[in-house]
């Protein structure tokens, strides 16, 4: 065999965690082989940008960087490879892919997150996609998914890519709200909304919405502006954001030609006589997203269930072990955040993995605190945070690990 078909190191998924855990594992030396179905590497980031303390973060020029640390230290980044089984055979890892089976005998599983589809009547036309699929086709493609388009859904994936979309010329019509049903839920009631909204006021475009939405946010009167929130909605770069009103459903023949809206009331009851059609010709679900986390499972790894991580996730340790010997995770699978987070978890679990493999010495310890504290630091400042509760919801993963990982079986 050669070299690269024996890597000391596996990763799964090119995104920003696998990528940058990539560079800090091939830097102490460890042969190192990158996974991703995806055509080129990258993950997320090669869509992603938005304005982070005034200036602007490109994810597609950070993932270019990474790309060539990784290239540079010899990295082997094999892409549009899928990975579909894995087991432990003796102390090496068998990875069964599109291309054949890889051996090493450490892995890191670095696959991200899912968008959760939103069903909506009329769905299944052309011209309906998920809200990444959107942002995919206008900054990865540069081709716009459409003239003017309708979102579905409020949630900071709507929200970020919806920025998106307005700053590379696309025409959002406005974002309004899923139409009532037992997979909507709340998602689809006004009053959760605004309180959603309030947590993320520090994304507002204007200095007097975003002191205000904390006030409010911190007030917890997300009824009162409920009450008093515009018919008509308000705008967020140009957009629309209109918190009381719901997509009915979804009309055309062939594709997209309007959305049937209706406005709510501030309990979310539909107003008699106010449904109107909007004239659209794309509309973009936003479900949000949920870790990607199905290898895991395979390979073993006990899961929990964290609302505010985003759902069933891989129980792991604050450096990123898992209680399968020689399994590591970092990035969504454990847990939805930003990129930037997902990057210095990628980190993290590199230090860990070339700690256990014995390569850091006298500084183990001391490279494990501070890419720790590099975590927590991220974590802390990041621009865009998906749910609340975050650093909470790590520390009760972090407790669970500590009462269960020992009576889980290591192979």
């Amino acid at each position: 065999m050669t070299k690269d078909s024996q890597p000391d190191l596996i990763i799964v998924g090119a995104g920003p965690a696998g990528l940058s855990a990539a560079v800090v594992a091939a830097e102490h030396g460890l042969v190192v082989t990158i996974l991703d179905e995806f055509p080129e590497p990258g993950g997320r980031m090669l869509g992603q940008f938005h304005e982070e303390k005034g200036h602007w973060w490109v994810g597609k020029q950070i993932a270019h960087n990474l790309i060539e640390q990784c290239c540079a230290l010899g990295v082997h980044i094999r892409c549009g490879v899928s990975v579909h089984g894995m087991w432990k055979n003796g102390h090496r890892w068998v990875i069964r892919t599109s291309d054949g089976s890889i051996t090493a005998a450490n892995v890191l599983l670095a696959t991200g997150g899912a968008e959760i589809p939103q069903p909506s009547p009329g769905w299944t036309l052309p011209g309906v996609m998920s809200i990444g699929a959107a942002q995919v086709m206008t900054n990865v493609h540069f081709v716009k998914p459409g003239r003017r388009g309708l979102i579905i859904g409020v949630n900071v994936l709507a929200m970020a890519i919806a920025r998106e979309l307005s700053v590379s010329g696309v025409s959002i019509a406005a974002i309004v709200l899923p139409s009532q049903s037992p997979l909507s839920g709340k998602d689809a009631l006004p009053k959760e909304n605004v309180e959603k909204l309030l947590g993320l006021a520090h994304l507002a475009p204007s200095p007097l919405m975003r002191m205000g939405g904390r006030a409010a946010h911190s007030l917890k009167m997300a009824g009162v502006v409920t009450h008093y929130f515009p018919r008509g909605g308000i705008k967020l770069w140009d957009i629309p954001l209109k918190l009381r009103t719901t997509a009915i459903a979804i009309n055309g023949k062939d594709r997209v030609e309007s959305v049937t809206l209706a406005d709510l009331n501030g309990r979310g009851e539909m107003i008699a006589g106010s449904e109107r059609e909007e004239k659209v010709d794309f509309v973009a679900l936003a479900g949000g997203l949920y870790p990607l986390a199905e290898l895991a499972s395979v390979a073993g790894c006990p899961f929990v269930y964290i609302k505010e991580l985003g759902g069933h996730i891989p129980l792991h340790s604050e450096e990123m072990q898992t209680p399968v010997a020689g399994l590591y995770v970092a990035g969504n699978i454990t847990g939805v955040e930003s990129a930037l987070v997902a990057m210095a978890q990628g980190q993290l679990a590199a230090t860990s993995i070339c700690r256990d493999a014995g390569l850091l010495g006298s500084q183990s310890d001391t490279k494990i605190a501070e890419a720790k504290q590099k975590v927590q630091q991220v974590r802390a400042s990041a621009l865009i945070q998906f749910h609340p509760g975050i650093p909470k919801a790590r520390e009760q993963v972090y407790k669970m690990w500590a009462k269960g990982c020992d009576c889980v079986e290591n192979n």
